[in-house]
């Protein structure tokens, strides 16, 4: 009986970013999201482009649809009125639909919004591929996590302009160019982190900030920072996801050519 050598990390680069680009221009990838509608700024209930009523009630959004609405819950036709919590799945996973397209309930810092996903978006058809450096061994990186005593929250831009709280529960140190470099890390739920960072390509062609997702750090907190897999996020690709800015403390002074630079399209 043998044993295959795994693959060696170019390769497992290669199909990770193979993978990365299958999502990214599925139907119901980020490519596909044509708007986000506060309900707020539309207290009619009428909102842009979408069909039905909607409005907020405490912790429930209710849409009331008309039998010409054409909207479907669940995979039955809607028609009354139905309460809808915020979808926590994948957009093609939301309860509401409108013939292809998925009407995607968000909740935000208290606030209701409905995303319009719809997989014949103009960006979506425009898409031609991801520019992402090739894997380079120099920027995969021992790091080591260092958490806060308790987690805190930060205020950061948005890319949709408005300010909201970031959470932050430590920081991953590394080194690179001869220095010391910290970036600050939300943990998530299964215990790998997420970093929101710019850096000093951003102006050159490059997107101007992106995301970092490293694996759970070993109990010892070293973390590996491989910043080949340094991701665009969902607001290059469609104007109306609502990312987070890099917060204080979150700009490299240093060059990353590495990983995921800008989207290509035709």
């Amino acid at each position: 009986m043998t044993t295959e050598n795994p693959p060696a990390p170019a390769q497992e680069w290669a199909s990770w970013h193979a993978h990365r680009t299958v999502t990214v221009c599925a139907p119901y990838g980020p490519l596909a999201l044509t708007g986000t509608h506060w309900l707020a700024d539309h207290p009619d209930g009428t909102l842009p482009g979408l069909p039905g009523v909607w409005r907020e009630d405490g912790d429930t959004v209710v849409l009331s649809a008309a039998a010409g609405d054409g909207l479907s819950a669940d995979g039955a036709p809607l028609t009354g009125e139905i309460r809808l919590g915020a979808d926590t799945g994948r957009f093609d996973e939301a309860r509401i639909a409108a013939g292809e397209r998925r009407l995607v309930v968000l909740r935000r810092e208290g606030q209701w919004a409905v995303r319009d996903v719809d997989p014949g978006s103009a960006a979506r058809h425009a898409f031609r591929a991801t520019d992402a450096t090739p894997y380079d061994p120099a920027w995969t990186l021992p790091g080591r996590f260092r958490p806060y005593e308790a987690s805190r929250t930060v205020r950061v831009p948005n890319a949709d302009g408005r300010e909201r709280g970031l959470g932050l529960g430590g920081e991953i140190a590394f080194t690179a160019g001869g220095a010391e470099h910290t970036l600050q890390v939300a943990v998530e739920p299964d215990g790998s982190l997420w970093a929101v960072f710019a850096d000093a390509t951003g102006g050159d062609g490059g997107f101007p900030f992106r995301f970092l997702r490293p694996a759970a750090p070993a109990a010892d907190g070293t973390v590996t920072v491989d910043f080949n897999r340094a991701l665009l996020p969902p607001c290059a690709f469609a104007d109306h996801f609502i990312c987070p800015f890099p917060p204080p403390g979150n700009t490299l002074l240093i060059a990353v050519p590495a990983g995921e630079r800008a989207v290509l399209t035709d």
